[in-house]
């Protein structure tokens, strides 16, 4: 015991402090006091460097560290989001035999009929908002809700700690398939730490119960899999996330050079017909996940709740901020419904760009245009939730670009919006937030692309 103070007590302190942070995080903070949050989140990400750069080879401490921080939200409810309050309606929706993407939850409460129990806790907790919308979750993130439903029906708290554990689960196998990614990809198995250990992915995925974590775990089980070279199974892995946040659609145009380029043992024949049938699985197994639901009526609610997200909604934006400006000073309004329909065009062609003129047919390429290009969306969208960020974070893990996890701590400036009761953002914060992250981005961009240069040169 002598012997293990003298070599882990820095470690046994930092952890110490990072358990009384995440307990004062989850059990005792609102929204609103944005000091002691920031204080809480800095403090939380140095000490959590240090956690890593003291054990870098401890493999199983750190992985032992990062369980037990997500075990202390375990009976916490979430105080940054109040997204949890429609998951749980959903899955109790669903469990009582109706189609959560077919009605409002303000109808129901306007009839006072509601099917399931705690309907006016769960209507108040979500929000007017989000009531007034039909739900946009995926087939496979309803699953999961339906599962809180099963297990707590009647328990909020009961709902959020089965959600929860559901997360965790998720993050053991991200750690699990991330580490096997590494090793063969011949990059420090340690990396996988910023974004396990890393305090953004903790907090807003395990604490706020935000289901990117399941979609992140496809997404990496459907990397590995495909570095094997079983691009069968990494479709229906890929399908599967796609079924639990539909931002993996934005991946599939990249993936073109990894199979017509990469796998240069098949003839070129072959080599198109493993990426039609790739595209195949992927569209096949999404849609058999969605034909449960599917009707005129879903996709008429569906596609109008994600076009709200374009064309209505705006939070911790960038360049579109820039962009909205110039439109109240040329015009006099906000044209966010214009710019909200060029604007993912624009994305389209920097995936284009990015799948036909960047090379990517190493896995390590393919996920680094992986980055780029969701980064890129991020860049051109109205509306950035913290929690978005989770998947460049833990996919730059495999690359060598550092400004997601820079984003990640960055990130908490965005929550000085909840400072103000009418939810009021403070455009200065945002500015810096980007500043700090366009900054660091672009640096990232010409020193590897001056590294890839000079390899060419010398090689």
């Amino acid at each position: 015991m002598i012997r293990l103070w003298k070599y882990n007590k820095f470690s046994i302190i930092f952890t110490l402090v990072c358990t009384l942070f995440y307990y004062s995080f989850a059990y005792q903070l609102e929204r609103i006091d944005f000091i002691k949050m920031c204080g809480l989140w800095i403090g939380l990400f140095f000490l959590s460097y240090r956690i890593i750069k003291t054990n870098p080879n401890n493999i199983k401490l750190l992985a032992g560290i990062a369980l037990g921080f997500r075990i202390i939200f375990l009976l916490a409810i979430p105080n940054l989001s109040q997204d949890f309050y429609r998951f749980i309606w959903d899955g109790r929706m669903l469990l009582e035999g109706f189609n959560p993407y077919l009605s409002l939850p303000e109808t129901w409460i306007s009839q006072d009929n509601a099917p399931i129990a705690q309907a006016q806790e769960l209507y108040q907790g979500m929000g007017t908002l989000n009531g007034s919308h039909y739900t946009n979750y995926p087939p496979i993130s309803q699953f999961c809700y339906l599962i809180a439903a099963v297990f707590a029906g009647q328990n909020i708290l009961g709902s959020v700690i089965v959600m929860r554990l559901l997360i965790i689960l998720a993050d053991v196998g991200t750690f699990f398939f991330g580490r096997k990614l590494l090793r063969m990809l011949h990059i420090p198995e340690n990396r996988i730490f910023w974004y396990i250990l890393n305090p953004f992915a903790i907090i807003e995925l395990s604490g706020n119960l935000h289901f990117e974590a399941v979609m992140i775990f496809f997404i990496i089980w459907s990397l590995y899999l495909l570095k094997k070279g079983y691009w069968y199974w990494a479709a229906i892995a890929l399908a599967l996330s796609v079924s639990v946040k539909l931002i993996p659609l934005l991946f599939l145009p990249l993936f073109f050079q990894k199979f017509i380029l990469g796998f240069e043992v098949f003839s070129l024949k072959n080599r198109f017909l493993k990426l039609i049938g790739f595209y195949g699985i992927i569209i096949i197994t999404t849609g058999l996940l969605f034909a449960p639901f599917l009707s005129s009526e879903f996709i008429s609610n569906f596609s109008t709740t994600i076009g709200l997200w374009f064309q209505n909604f705006e939070f911790n934006a960038s360049i579109y901020y820039i962009i909205r400006w110039f439109g109240y000073q040329t015009i006099g309004w906000n044209i966010i419904a214009t710019v909200g329909k060029i604007l993912p065009l624009i994305v389209i062609g920097i995936l284009l760009l990015l799948t036909f003129f960047r090379k990517n047919k190493k896995t390590t390429q393919l996920i680094t245009v992986m980055v780029i290009g969701l980064c890129s969306y991020y860049f051109l969208s109205t509306t950035v939730h913290p929690w978005y960020l989770a998947v460049p974070l833990a996919l730059c893990v495999f690359t060598r670009y550092t400004f997601p996890i820079w984003w990640s701590f960055v990130i908490i400036l965005s929550y000085t919006a909840y400072i103000h009761p009418d939810f009021k953002e403070n455009l200065w914060f945002v500015a810096l937030e980007y500043s700090i992250v366009f900054g660091i981005f672009i640096f990232e961009v010409f020193k590897n692309t001056k590294r890839v240069s000079l390899k060419s040169i010398y090689n």
